[in-house]
């Protein structure tokens, strides 16, 4: 796999995961949103029913015995019902010692109703509610006692005729005091609609992010191509050039100051000073070529293995082979005892030096006919890039046909 395919995976990955994840967080932001909304919504509306009931209570209490549809208690839920057609919320006054039958609480509102009762300063209480799969917004707002309510909440004596027509001495609903929680106005918001708002609005952002992750994926991609990858690969084709080709020539331009453009310059500087040292090399090989060319005795540079990778014509004659015939061969198939040679050589790399290098020895030679010459030998040593290389210089003892 290419790194550019692999940069590419990752930066996708990541780009996925930062997706997923603000989508998650946008998803559950819009929910809180929605519900803080709606428990806002239910407030307002709970304190509007309940000062509406607290000024008919004030204001309309005679009216209120000729005209039932004013009393403060009948008047609330009726706006209530007004205030709250065609919405999803459904609004009601609730109590533990409630007067219509028809409107007891429900068990969980009940139990809230318990927990308010027993606080000192009853606040609201909101809570999202489910039943049989459906989500729904429960909202109390506690409804206190004062003066006006106990015109009819109050006691029995006191309560005009109409409320105690309905509702005889000892029920419940009378002998309240002033702070004492009466009940409470409930609201309940199903939630459905309200969450199918925000899936819709949910998918249409996220098929939008998911456009705007795609562009940024491909032009990231491309840049990183561009600016990083693309200069990278030139610097490593160009390396893998000079290893096929051995052209040290090759520069690479470069178009930054960067990290990159430093990589650039590097490869551009080692190609540079590579270029020089193989000219030198190559001129150095020139000019020890020449010397042994001219020489008058043979000379035949060696490795530590015995390969023969230089000779001259002078060494041509003696062994009775073309220079091109000797390279490749190992100088110890042309010597009657090889064996000293090949122990001068090894003391050499296990001691540091050698009796045999540096002095003259005799040695006996043959030819490519088997004819054999004594010579004295002189051996020299020279350190190269590949390592240890041996020259050694023949001179006959006497002059032998060829």
């Amino acid at each position: 796999m290419r790194i550019t395919t692999k940069l590419t995976m990752i930066i996708a990955v990541l780009l996925v995961i930062l997706f997923c994840t603000l989508g998650w967080t946008s998803y559950h932001h819009e929910l809180l949103m929605i519900q803080q909304q709606a428990v806002d919504k239910a407030r307002i509306l709970s304190r509007q029913i309940i000062e509406t009931r607290d000024y008919l209570s004030r204001s309309v209490m005679e009216e209120a015995e000729t005209n039932y549809a004013l009393v403060p208690q009948v008047a609330a839920s009726l706006i209530s019902k007004r205030i709250t057609e065609g919405s999803p919320y459904y609004v009601r006054q609730i109590s533990l010692r409630n007067r219509n039958p028809d409107n007891r609480p429900d068990g969980y509102e009940i139990a809230e109703l318990k927990k308010m009762y027993k606080e000192s300063k009853p606040i609201e209480n909101f809570q999202i509610v489910s039943d049989h799969g459906k989500e729904t917004l429960r909202y109390l707002q506690p409804m206190i006692a004062n003066s006006s309510c106990l015109i009819c909440h109050g006691n029995y004596e006191t309560a005009p005729d109409f409320v105690k027509k309905r509702f005889p001495k000892g029920h419940p609903s009378y002998n309240y005091q002033i702070g004492e929680m009466i009940g409470a106005l409930s609201v309940s918001v199903p939630m459905r609609d309200l969450y199918e708002n925000i899936h819709s609005q949910l998918l249409r952002a996220l098929g939008i992010e998911a456009v705007v992750l795609l562009l940024l994926l491909f032009f990231t991609g491309w840049l990183i191509h561009r600016t990083i990858l693309k200069p990278v690969s030139n610097v490593a084709q160009g390396i893998e050039t000079i290893v096929n080709t051995g052209n040290y020539t090759q520069q690479i331009a470069q178009t930054s100051n960067d990290e990159i453009g430093q990589l650039v310059c590097s490869f551009n500087e080692l190609m540079s000073e590579l270029k020089r040292r193989t000219q030198q090399r190559a001129e150095s090989d020139e000019r020890y070529r020449n010397f042994i060319e001219i020489a008058q005795s043979p000379i035949i540079t060696f490795l530590q293995d015995g390969k023969i990778v230089i000779a001259n014509q002078k060494a041509e004659k003696l062994f009775g082979l073309t220079k091109k015939e000797l390279l490749g061969q190992t100088i110890c198939e042309f010597m009657a005892e090889p064996e000293p040679l090949v122990k001068g050589i090894n003391d050499y790399f296990q001691a540091g030096s050698s009796s045999l290098i540096g002095t003259t020895s005799r040695q006996t030679v043959r030819d490519v006919c088997g004819r054999l010459f004594e010579v004295d030998m002189v051996i020299s040593v020279s350190q190269t890039e590949q390592g240890a290389m041996f020259t050694a210089i023949l001179r006959a003892v006497k002059d032998q046909e060829t």
